[in-house]
């Protein structure tokens, strides 16, 4: 099953077509096309071609600070909060 959409063309196959024929499955997937895999009339998974991820890239930093030491901290939060009776009530089970 095929359907057309405005820019793809994406092919819709059932479990066991795709057992039955992975190879041409995959072949047409390794040409660029998108594959949706139904289980009887719903959408399960797609087979979408493997993009190779770019490798890292190390560049400078882009403000004035140029080591994670030199960056300021910001300023203390001043809450009206106890830390310690909050994780109390946290961790008591619920009742």
């Amino acid at each position: 099953m095929t359907i057309y959409d405005y820019h793809v063309t994406m092919k819709r196959v059932r479990i066991a077509d795709l057992k039955a024929n992975l190879s041409r499955h995959l072949h047409y997937v390794r040409k660029g096309h998108v594959v949706t895999v139904l289980d009887r009339d719903t959408a399960v998974a797609q087979l979408v071609p493997y993009q190779q991820a770019e490798g890292l890239r190390v560049r400078q930093p882009l403000g004035q600070h140029r080591a994670p030491h030199e960056v300021p901290l910001p300023p203390p939060l001043h809450l009206d909060l106890d830390p310690l009776e909050l994780l109390r009530e946290e961790r008591q089970p619920e009742r």
